[in-house]
């Protein structure tokens, strides 16, 4: 008997083990029958949860009681829910929509929104422009979202760009954008990541940032996108948001590229020795003096030497990532480590970063969630020197790399004192190094529907140290004999963040759509740094390592400043039936920057938008699957001037009394309280459109921005004791049109989509204050009336020729002009050439419109990009031409010197070769810099499903790209898109020594499990 009860109890336990270990199967398919791999199915109102695998299949455990729901959701499509109604045989079959362009969710500041419910201009950078070989996240904005000018400043790996979104608004405050990396606003100020010893290009600070650990980037344009940010949206704002890890899906990525660079194009020099000896003979003649060369001499000059071809290389390029992501229902991680290496075209110069990443949710309740967003990094670069280029074109090529004993020759025998540029690449120290620690922790209270608290803490370390080594056996380390320079450089800048808001959603009835958020937030930075020097070495070995071993100390230096920001923000969305939607927003900043009486700034921004294609009377127009109209206006603010400025301060001077040296202080700047902020009010109109079923898709936007309040030095009286005071003075205005067109052109298992951008801006300078009419800095003027960027010289009508009445002409210089000197315009008609009457505008560095267009086809398992970028209308200042073209025979010269102007060679554009012409700013080196780029190419093939599962892979992706491929331009110099100065909207489009950009073509690896 007890056998059989325990008999039968065996048998129903085996029973419900059985029963409990059912399970629904399925699979998951887009509208195509694709099948979709990882889409995450989850038990509605449970932890279980499964993925789909290569083939698009599941299976998850079904529970005890039936009906269930199954919730399958993925990236870009919409979520499908399906009821379980008993056990099948068969395979639930789901069927996923793309997401609808109205139901995407993109980032805006303290929060995210629908698209359909955005009232202001967002654009989101495609994930396709991360892909491309960068060193910073920033490159990848180029040619990628409207209204976003990227210009490179040097082609040194890891250098910085400049970035304007709807122009530049600050003449001598910061015109960079605010970028807000994982809810943390961090403003790219390269100085602060900058001890100040090396002497280049500097490395940009967001290249800590590892561009394959981000998973999209929104760039806020209009103010009542950027009104939120307060004194910091003037000039924009760009959100970043970081790779998080998803439930259900545990993935471990590899991902690796290798490539190689070259120089993008050389600029044509003279390199035969004969020749220039030539030039340099007929130069000294036309100056009344004898030949340098005997022609015997020349004639056993040989060929010569191509400095270009000598410094610059084939550089490699690698980059490796390792990723892991995954979770469950309660918690969420993505895990990273990167190490990208690049090489760069000049001799002896490089990029390397290693990196880590890891970003970490944890849903304690249904009601309180805590998670970390941390970077961690190492960037170090072995700079160019910022006179090398300049260096290497100058350099005559009768100069020799290395003399007969092999060694290095010192510098150029010549009069221009130039030191071999070569040995300086190889030989000079020139490095930085940063470590970086940026992330945020946070914690976020539910107390019941739709009322969420969030309070956050973040911290931003920066530590960078600078090493410089001239050593004694190369031109610049030679000012004293045993001699070598070493100087050492730290600085150690922190800022720490916290912000605490709170925000309401809540749909009321079937109609009414309210979202607030309100917040207080407060920010801190401070930074210290020091400077440290000697020279005269009895021996280069130790380099900078030992700097008391030098006998002659260099002046020491140290300093340190602090700023903090304290902040109220607030806005409020409301939505009336989908169809009208009001944004209002603002903010409140309180500055330590700024003068007593202006500490605080208030700016407050509105906007409405309407959402025509859900209008009854626009339901017959089949044809439009999206129309929504869009209007905003907003005030911003700009606090980007540096610390102290209104404060009045003193600073240490020495001097000389009884034959002793003492320090003492005076004032260098008078206090000015009433200083305050640069303010922009800007006006936004546009239109966002689809047409078949999404498959088109427009947006359009027109704006105004007027800056007032800008912040310049203006002159004041002597007696004060100082020239000039910072004031709030003067006004620009940009205005101007974007548009952005994206189309899927086919569907199917051939597609095709493409992506177009397309901006224009026009910028103008209102007024400069108390009646002043313009700012000359160097070839550059601020002129009343005309666009930041242009150009100041002289209008040059050709060349003075033989017969030429000169005595009688208007010349600068009447008693040494002769013919074969170049002619300039007589502005004002007096018959004489003078500075003060005869320089006007001769051009601009802002382009008239830019744009961008990426093609993008898959066939089978192939996949094939195409991104083309441009700008036109834009010239630049070639300031390496004009002093290539000054053929003093005392440097290098352009080959343009081969059709100089001579008795028998009466041409009107190259003037003759005199020794020792002064170089005059003028038309003629003013270039239309527009171009076209293919800037990237990459074609990939992602192995089939059986091959990669063999290795338990989910996906294997080879690709070859390339980059900077062609360029059509009419410019002369290395690159058309570059200009000298890092962020000054003042001295923009000039082109003098700057490291040339280059060209790179690579092969990639991407494996899943």
């Amino acid at each position: 008997m007890k056998k059989y009860v325990y008999l039968t109890l065996f048998l129903a336990l085996g029973l419900l083990s059985a029963h409990a270990q059912d399970v629904v199967t399925g699979v998951v398919k887009d509208a195509s029958g694709q099948s979709i791999p990882g889409a995450t199915v989850v038990l509605k109102g449970t932890s279980k949860y499964a993925s789909s695998d290569l083939d698009g299949k599941f299976s998850i455990t079904a529970p005890k009681d039936f009906p269930f729901t199954l919730q399958i959701n993925i990236t870009g499509y919409q979520q499908q829910e399906i009821d379980i109604y008993e056990l099948s045989d068969e395979p639930a079959e789901v069927v996923l929509k793309t997401a609808n362009v109205l139901d995407e969710v993109v980032v805006i500041g303290y929060g995210t929104q629908k698209k359909g419910d955005l009232t202001g201009s967002v654009a989101s950078v495609p994930q396709l422009a991360l892909k491309q070989p960068i060193s910073s996240f920033d490159r990848a904005l180029q040619g990628a979202a409207a209204g976003v000018q990227v210009t490179q400043t040097s082609g040194q790996p890891g250098a910085a760009v400049s970035i304007r979104i709807r122009g530049g608004n600050s003449i001598t405050g910061g015109n960079e954008p605010l970028y807000v990396i994982d809810g943390f606003p961090v403003y790219n100020s390269n100085g602060d990541a900058s001890a100040g010893v090396t002497n280049g290009p500097s490395i940009n600070a967001l290249a800590s940032l590892n561009p394959s650990d981000i998973e999209s980037i929104e760039v806020l344009k209009d103010a009542s996108a950027t009104a939120i940010y307060g004194s910091r949206g003037a000039n924009g704002v760009v959100l970043i948001t970081t790779k998080k890890g998803k439930a259900g899906q545990n993935t471990l990525t590899y991902d690796a590229y290798f490539g190689t660079q070259k120089v993008l194009s050389k600029i044509d020099v003279m390199t035969s020795a004969k020749d220039w000896a030539i030039l340099k003979n007929e130069a000294r003649a036309n100056s009344g003096k004898a030949p340098y060369y005997t022609q015997d001499q020349i004639n056993g000059l040989g060929e010569g030497t191509d400095w270009q071809e000598e410094a610059f290389r084939s550089a490699s390029i690698q980059n490796h990532q390792l990723s892991l992501t995954g979770g469950d229902d309660r918690t969420r991680y993505a895990i990273s480590g990167n190490y990208f290496k690049q090489n760069g075209v000049l001799l002896n110069t490089d990029f390397e970063r290693y990196s880590g990443r890891i970003n970490l949710d944890r849903d304690f309740s249904s009601k309180f969630k805590v998670g970390v967003n941390l970077t961690a990094s190492k960037i170090s670069s072995q700079v160019a020197n910022a006179g090398i280029v300049n260096a290497l074109l100058s350099m005559p090529p009768a100069v020799k790399v290395r003399d007969a004993s092999g060694k290095y020759t010192y510098q150029s025998e010549f009069e221009t004192p130039l030191g071999n540029p070569i040995a300086t690449l190889e030989k000079e120290v020139n490095k930085t190094t940063t470590y970086r620690l940026l992330g945020n922790v946070f914690g976020e209270y539910t107390f019941f529907d739709g009322l969420v608290a969030k309070v956050s803490f973040g911290t931003d370390v920066i530590n960078n140290k600078q090493n410089r080594f001239i050593p004694s056996d190369i031109y610049q380390g030679a000012n004293s004999n045993p001699t070598g320079k070493a100087f050492v450089g730290t600085k150690f800048s922190s800022t720490w963040l916290n912000e605490n808001t709170l925000s309401y959603s809540k749909t009321l009835g079937e109609k009414h759509s309210l979202n607030m958020v309100v917040g207080y937030t407060q920010q801190a930075f401070s930074t210290e740094s020091a400077i440290a020097g000697s020279e005269a070495f009895i021996t280069d070995q130790l380099t900078y390592n030992d700097l008391g071993s030098g006998s002659v100390y260099s002046q020491p230096s140290s300093g340190s400043s602090s700023w903090a920001l304290n902040s109220y923000l607030g806005r409020i969305n409301y939505s009336f039936d989908q169809k009208y939607i009001v944004t209002i927003s603002g903010r409140a900043d309180g500055s330590s920057r700024f003068g007593k009486a202006n500490k605080w700034g208030y700016f407050p921004s509105a906007a409405v938008a309407w959402n025509i294609s859900r209008e009854e009377f626009l339901s017959s127009f089949k044809t439009i699957s999206n129309l929504k109209l869009r209007l905003s206006a907003g005030i911003t603010g700009n606090q980007e001037i540096g610390q102290y400025l209104s404060l009045a301060t003193l600073n240490s001077n020495t001097y000389f009394f009884g034959g002793q040296t003492y320090i003492g202080f005076a004032p260098n700047r008078i206090a000015n309280p009433e200083l305050g902020w640069e303010t922009t009010a800007q006006y936004d109109g546009g239109f966002d459109l689809s047409l078949y079923k999404n498959r088109i898709n427009f947006v359009f936007d027109a704006y105004y921005k007027k800056t007032t309040n800008l912040l310049l030095n203006v002159p004041i009286p002597y007696t004060s004791g100082q020239s000039t005071s910072l004031q709030n003075y003067g006004s620009v205005e940009n205005k101007g049109i974007e548009l952005g067109i994206n189309t899927e052109n086919l569907t199917g298992p051939f597609s095709w989509n493409t992506n177009f951008v397309f901006s224009a801006n026009r910028n103008k300078v209102l007024t400069l204050g108390d009646g002043a009419d313009y700012i000359i800095s160097g070839a550059n003027i601020a002129q009343v009336g005309q666009p930041l960027g242009s150009f100041y010289g002289y209008k040059t009508n050709g060349l003075f020729q033989t017969g030429d009445d000169i005595a009688n002409l208007p010349t600068i210089n009447p008693a040494t002009t002769k013919a074969g000197d170049r002619r300039y315009v007589d502005i004002n008609g007096d018959k004489k050439i003078t500075q003060a009457d005869d320089r006007t505008l001769i051009g601009n560095a802002q382009p008239k419109f830019q744009g961008g267009i990426t093609n993008t086809l898959s066939f089978l398992n192939f996949d094939l990009s195409i991104f083309f970028q441009g700008t036109y209308g834009n010239k630049l200042f070639n300031q390496n031409r004009q002093q290539l073209e000054l053929l003093t025979g005392q440097q290098n010269a352009s080959t343009a010197a081969y059709d100089r102007w001579t008795p028998t060679n009466p041409t009107n554009e190259v003037q003759r070769a005199f020794e020792d012409p002064a170089p005059v700013n003028t038309s003629r080196y003013v270039e239309n810099a527009s171009f076209l780029r293919l800037k990237n190419v990459t074609l990939g093939y992602n192995l089939p499903k059986s091959i990669a599962s063999k290795i338990h892979s989910s996906q294997i992706k080879v690709y070859v790209s390339a980059a900077n491929l062609f360029t059509w331009t009419k410019y002369t110099g290395f690159d058309p898109e570059v200009s000298r100065n890092e962020q000054s909207t003042l001295n923009q489009g000039i082109d003098y020594s700057v490291y040339p950009s280059s060209k790179s073509f690579l092969a990639g690896l991407s494996i899943s499990f």
